[in-house]
Formats: structure tokens, C-alpha cells, sequence
């Protein structure tokens, strides 16, 4: 368990209207997920207001992203560069770095899959309830949310 095929597939259950949105959480959680370097730190962007730490699934996913971010900057050669990333645990994501962070953030996967893409926002249920935004509101929270992952 914890490869990031299981967490693909737990993805494309939900963006296919189908599967459980705690299951497709706990999957983030046990998954291992490649989150490349930039500058030193994690590669990060923000959208909406939060704070959105990148994490893939597969190298797959991250040369996707690097083509994709290549297009965006207009450097053609950055897509075949080596990138330099991290492995971690779903689980230290959300229970270590997001509340480091010290600003709203949760992780978007597979960024630049329009099709694979999700965002786990920093909500009751996905993050510690000390950094979610929603901590003190009382309402139901779905973690399906539409990814908008071509936008990071």
C-alpha cells in the first residue's frame, strides 16, 4: 500500500462521480508523494487564496508538470532538466508541512493532469483542525473540489 497508482485511481473515482471521499483522503494519506524542489523549498503556488504545496503521484506526473511549466515560462529546455524532489508520505503532508506553513495551503496532485488532477484543500477532515479554514464554521464538507489544476 502507499504507491501513488492507488491514489491515481482513488482520483479518478471521485472526478468520475463515483467512490468515497474518505477513502480517497485516507489514500493521500497512506501514498507517497513526490513534491519536486524550487529554490530550496518545496515547490509551492498559490491559487485562491491557499497555499497549494504540488505532489505527484509518479516521476510520470512530475516530467508532465516540468513540460507543462516549461510551456508557461516559455524555457523550452526546463521540461528535460533534472528536477530535484522529495518523497513523503501523504500523512506528513497534511500533518506536518501544511500547519509548518504557517499560511492557509493544502496539496493539489498530479498539477498538470486535467483529467487526474485534485486539490485537498485545508479543510476539517483533509488538515488538522488547528490550520483548516473551515474549523470554526458548522457545515458538511465534500473534498470533491472541482481541481482548476492547469491554473498552478
Amino acid at each position: 500500500m502507499g504507491d501513488g497508482a492507488a491514489l491515481a485511481d482513488r482520483i479518478a473515482e471521485r472526478r468520475a462521480g463515483v467512490g468515497d471521499p474518505g477513502a480517497l483522503v485516507g489514500e493521500l494519506r497512506r501514498a507517497l508523494v513526490l513534491v519536486p524542489y524550487d529554490r530550496g523549498g518545496l515547490w509551492t503556488a498559490e491559487f485562491g487564496g491557499i497555499r497549494w504545496v504540488c505532489g505527484f503521484t509518479d516521476e510520470a506526473a512530475l516530467a508532465r508538470f516540468a513540460e507543462e511549466r516549461a510551456v508557461v515560462e516559455g524555457t523550452a529546455g526546463a521540461a528535460s532538466r533534472s528536477w530535484e524532489y522529495a518523497v513523503f508520505r501523504g500523512a506528513r503532508l497534511l500533518d506536518e508541512v501544511i500547519p509548518a506553513m504557517g499560511v492557509p495551503a493544502g496539496v493539489a496532485v498530479n498539477a498538470a493532469d486535467p483529467d487526474g488532477s485534485m486539490l485537498f484543500p485545508p479543510v476539517v477532515g483533509i488538515v488538522p483542525d488547528a490550520v483548516a479554514v473551515d474549523a470554526d464554521v458548522d457545515v458538511d464538507v465534500d473534498v470533491d473540489v472541482p481541481s482548476g489544476g492547469r491554473g498552478l
